[in-house]
């Protein structure tokens, strides 16, 4: 898979997939092509049984500035005239980038945006739909489609009132203005902000080295049922997690974690 990809680079080590943006003569804006790239490398490491982790990084200054404007521009025109037909055409284009980002989110590991320069536009789609988000020295957030006459459409408008508080998100969207890694880390957007890459990417290679120990068979049901949890009452919730744990709960981790216990040694999950 690393030999076909055009836009990303990818490196797997340790149960760690690092997948990297790589357009950085375009600001890592990413092309139709490049996020239908993201979309089919994404579904093939959720199902890598050699991957636990992946982490998405950037080349470059910039970590993301979104959609390829130019890219879109020429898109654009096979949606003209904006009749029935064409709407309907352009709704389903829509829905294909929609399921690209919401790719991220599907992944049956967990993800982790490392964002060490300027995420904008697409970029903050894209890291709403990661489990976790880091950030360093040059980065800021903008959510850039207002500049561009555009309602956000890949899944900001869903995601970030979720993940900061609703007044902020609104505020960020009207606006379309520059946050700071500071001011994400503080509403929330970002777990934590660093003062250089390095520290950024020690704390991210710790992080990582703990969850890959975990059970990988639990740490899918554990992001299987946040996501489902994310959008369902907690009555639903608790009923789909206990039908999940009907179904998956014994199984060879459960009773390797519980011997390993017992005899006061660190797991080793196959």
């Amino acid at each position: 898979m690393t030999s076909s990809l055009s836009y990303f680079q990818l490196s797997i080590q340790d149960f760690v997939a690092t997948l990297t943006i790589n357009r950085v003569d375009k600001a890592n804006a990413l092309n139709v092509d490049a996020w239908k790239e993201l979309k089919e490398v994404m579904e093939a490491l959720s199902e890598d049984r050699k991957v636990r982790v992946v982490v998405l990084n950037a080349n470059g200054k910039f970590f993301c500035a979104g959609m390829d404007v130019q890219s879109l521009l020429g898109v654009s025109q096979e949606f003209m005239p904006l009749n029935e037909e064409n709407s309907e055409k352009l709704y389903q284009f829509i829905l294909m980038l929609q399921e690209c980002v919401s790719s991220l989110e599907k992944c049956s590991k967990p993800v982790i945006a490392a964002v060490q320069g300027p995420c904008i536009g697409g970029g903050v789609d894209l890291i709403t739909a990661a489990d976790m988000r880091f950030s360093c020295d040059e980065a800021y957030f903008s959510v850039k489609e207002i500049d561009l006459g555009i309602v956000a459409d890949m899944g900001t408008l869903q995601r970030l009132p979720q993940i900061v508080p609703n007044g902020v998100a609104k505020e960020w969207i009207y606006t379309g203005r520059n946050v700071n890694g500071l001011e994400a880390e503080r509403c929330g957007l970002v777990n934590k902000h660093f003062e250089s890459q390095s520290e950024m990417d020690n704390f991210i290679n710790d992080l990582v080295a703990t969850i890959t120990a975990k059970s990988p068979k639990t740490i899918s049901g554990i992001k299987t049922n946040l996501n489902y949890s994310s959008d369902n009452s907690i009555k639903d919730g608790l009923d789909f997690v206990a039908k999940y744990n009907s179904k998956n709960l014994l199984n060879e981790d459960l009773f390797e974690a519980f011997q390993a216990f017992l005899e006061k040694r660190k797991p080793k999950f196959k």
